[in-house]
């Protein structure tokens, strides 16, 4: 009789606990699904490290293209970019430039002889030393020993070519000063066979050369127009020219960062 009692309450006690928290069978098996899912969802940073390195890249290319900006604004703001030189009277070559070169090439004709002269960007010594040479006189004697010596005044590298119709053509690497012109080196070079170039004996160093045979050579270049008169227009052509280049540089590398 007590065993039926007790089952009978069991039963009670069990039923009075459904109906007071009923429980729905679709919310169950979903709440277990979203329970499954939540392990198995990958966590998403709201920092995408990939938007953070676009940003990134976008700021610092900003930046430089505002630097940029500003030194052509410098550029642009220069008097020798856009001024034109005008030729002096008796300059008897004709002159070729290519934008973005750095040398001008001048041509002409002399007794049946062609002359070239290759003109490169102006040496300007402004007399300023920069953080890099500051040095003490020992130090430079010792780390420069072996280097040519610095010119003490602005200059206009040439590269000076006479050929006749057949045979070697004859070269000369000059320096050329406000009031005078060096030869620094001479050779032959071979236009109808180059390989030759290469093999061919470039002769005792200017320097050694017995002073009347080197004076007889400038004046042997200055008959053909290698001369001292040309050389300030020279200076100041290729000083105009450094400065347009430079822009064209400037805004070439600006278009470079942009794209």
């Amino acid at each position: 009789m007590a065993t039926l009692v007790r089952r009978t309450a069991s039963r009670l006690v069990g039923s009075c606990f459904k109906n007071s928290f009923p429980v729905n069978p679709s919310l169950d098996q979903s709440c277990y699904a979203l329970g499954s899912l939540r392990y198995l969802t990958p966590s998403i940073s709201r920092d995408n490290p990939f938007t953070t390195s676009a940003r990134k890249r976008a700021s610092s290319t900003d930046s430089l293209l505002r630097v940029i900006e500003t030194e052509i604004g410098f550029a642009e703001q220069a008097d020798d970019y856009d001024r034109v030189e005008e030729t002096p009277s008796g300059f008897r070559f004709k002159m070729e430039e290519k934008p973005g070169t750095k040398i001008v090439t001048l041509t002409r004709d002399y007794q049946g002889e062609s002359v070239v002269v290759e003109v490169h960007m102006t040496n300007l010594v402004t007399g300023d030393k920069g953080d890099d040479e500051e040095e003490s006189d020992e130090e430079e004697e010792e780390e420069h020993e072996d280097k040519p010596e610095k010119p003490k005044q602005s200059n206009v590298p040439l590269l000076v070519t006479l050929s006749k119709k057949t045979g070697p053509s004859l070269e000369f690497r000059c320096t050329a000063f406000p009031d005078k012109i060096v030869i620094k080196d001479m050779w032959f070079t071979f236009p109808d066979d180059p390989s030759k170039d290469e093999l061919a004996y470039e002769g005792p160093s200017f320097r050694v050369w017995d002073e009347k045979l080197r004076t007889a050579f400038h004046r042997y270049n200055e008959i053909r127009g290698i001369a001292p008169s040309m050389i300030n227009f020279l200076h100041e052509y290729m000083i105009n020219k450094d400065s347009k280049e430079h822009l064209l540089w400037l805004k070439t590398l600006k278009n470079f960062v942009k794209c």
